[in-house]
């Protein structure tokens, strides 16, 4: 979704200008005008024109952050990252999937082995061709660190056929594997290297006069046009994320991406726009359903989601920059009811309602037990988060307090299920796999969250997007996780330089070569 929104910098002592930031209605179709906003009492015909300056793309850059797209997780660093790389396949922010690398595909009668052959002509940056054993050795490495290792539960292996095909070999059927295999592709003796060798429009280089980014002459798309159109990009060094929003305000970097879900994202107050991009990260609230006496029938997890006003949370805490949800999936996807997710909403009636039938635990020496919340102390906006809902639940009659630890002691309460609920934020993939929730041993399946039935739907609806309704009706009913919000990123620009820019997930320079998934798609192959 594209903003606009705009407002008036406070630039030094000696020009007294008004300031101002808020956000403002969709306004997707923007066509810039260089309109001027107007000070109380002022004529329109005073207004005088200006020469506009022509400015250059110029971008932040961490240069104690990685470049390696396979495991640099810096928001900063990987808006380069999406000029020097490219996938299998781009992913737009429509959740569509556009072919890349991929010239052509195969997949298997029951959808748990796809196949996937190399655009013949493509060639990294040094001019020699992306091979089989180049995707191969990519997967490997990105299914070990933790950026990407999140959307593979399922991927069993990666092979190299006699016919120089990649099977990506699968536990499960997948309908929509293409949106994970978005992942740049590095070549094979690169995949440890900081800044590897890429397949994308620009290549990095630093000297003496500092960092840029270089166009491509050879490029193997050649002169494919992409958002981004400078010869030479300049790269600003920063170290901080409060340098990146100063350089996007007072300095010179054009474009910027920053998550306000992060435990240190920095407000931006300024004339921009504004792109809010699906995210992935999921906060929820983690119940304890084996080791907590609060949920030996089950009941108390059906009613926690009435108790909980997301929508104020969100506001005192993140300023209304993220999606309130009650499902476990990004407002955005196409299987996001809002019908049903209206049936779990807060409703202080309801859950009083239900209170009055429900036991609290008692003490052994009498009394109502309290309900510990969980909640990783590093990131202040959680932990206000996690201590509004106790007061809360304290208040509609459930006594509950807060522990707040550090990441490490955090982790560890949770593996040892020292907690009644917890405040949790994970990354989901693209497809909002839940996998890892309810699968036996899951890494995510703290406080006995695995369950058989949930687990078989979440393959289910890996297989047939449309099965994910009824897993998330079954979810919201069981109340195991409760989600809270959804996050997205937000992409800001300086109004008008880049008219091009449509960003994705994990892709700010999002561009595609004019082919879609039916263009390159060989017969279904039947065992």
């Amino acid at each position: 979704m594209k903003k606009l929104l705009s407002a008036f910098l406070a630039l030094s002592l000696i020009a007294a200008l008004l300031v101002g930031c808020g956000r403002t209605i969709d306004n997707s179709g923007y066509v810039p005008t260089g309109d001027a906003i107007l000070m109380e009492g002022q004529d329109p015909e005073d207004i005088m024109p200006e020469e506009e300056d022509t400015q250059e793309l110029t971008l932040a850059y961490y240069p104690d952050n990685s470049l390696n797209p396979l495991f640099g997780s810096n928001y900063t660093n990987r808006v380069l990252m999406s000029l020097m790389y490219q996938g299998l396949f781009a992913v737009n922010n429509k959740k569509q999937a556009t072919p890349i690398l991929c010239s052509s595909y195969r997949v298997s009668a029951d959808a748990a082995q796809w196949v996937f052959y190399l655009e013949s002509n493509a060639t990294f940056s040094d001019g020699t061709h992306v091979t089989p054993q180049d995707v191969v050795a990519t997967y490997e490495k990105a299914k070990e660190n933790d950026y990407y290792k999140g959307r593979f539960f399922h991927l069993h292996s990666v092979t190299i056929l006699e016919d120089n095909g990649i099977a990506f070999n699968l536990d499960t059927p997948y309908e929509n594997l293409p949106l994970l295999l978005d992942v740049p592709i590095v070549k094979s003796s690169e995949v440890d290297a900081d800044i590897p060798l890429g397949t994308g429009p620009y290549t990095f280089s630093e000297g003496v006069g500092g960092a840029n980014l270089y166009r491509n002459p050879a490029w193997w798309c050649g002169s494919l046009k992409i958002p981004a159109t400078d010869p030479t990009i300049t790269l600003v060094d920063v170290s901080t994320v409060g340098e990146v929003r100063d350089e996007f305000q007072f300095g010179e970097v054009s474009v910027v991406c920053t998550n306000p879900m992060s435990a240190i994202f920095a407000e931006y107050r300024s004339d921009y726009e504004l792109w809010e991009i699906e995210s992935g990260y999921m906060l929820y609230l983690g119940c304890n359903v084996t080791y907590s006496s609060f949920f030996d029938d089950g009941t108390l997890r059906t009613m926690l989601t009435y108790a909980l006003d997301r929508e104020t949370l969100a506001q005192d805490n993140y300023k209304g920059m993220v999606d309130c949800v009650t499902l476990p999936c990004a407002p955005t996807e196409v299987y996001y009811s809002k019908t049903l997710a209206q049936e779990y909403e807060y409703d202080s009636l309801k859950f009083l309602e239900k209170m009055s039938a429900y036991r609290i635990p008692q003490k052994k020496g009498g009394g109502n037990q309290e309900m510990k919340l969980l909640v990783n102390s590093d990131d202040s906006a959680r932990v206000n988060i996690a201590r509004s809902i106790a007061a809360t639940l304290t208040d509609l009659g459930l006594p509950c307090s807060t522990l707040e630890y550090g990441a490490a002691a955090y982790k560890t309460c949770l593996q040892n299920s020292n907690f009644d609920i917890y405040l949790g934020l994970t990354r989901l993939s693209p497809t909002m796999d839940l996998t890892d929730f309810f699968r036996p041993w899951g890494e995510m399946g703290w406080g006995g969250l695995a369950n058989d039935h949930l687990y078989d739907l979440t393959l289910k609806s890996l297989e047939n997007s449309g099965t994910y309704s009824s897993l998330y009706k079954l979810l919201a009913d069981d109340g195991r996780i409760i989600p809270l919000m959804f996050g997205h990123y937000n992409v800001y620009a300086q109004r008008g330089l880049i008219p091009d820019l449509n960003p994705a997930r994990d892709n700010v320079f999002y561009y595609s070569l004019g082919k879609n998934m039916s263009d390159i798609q060989q017969p279904t192959v039947y065992d």
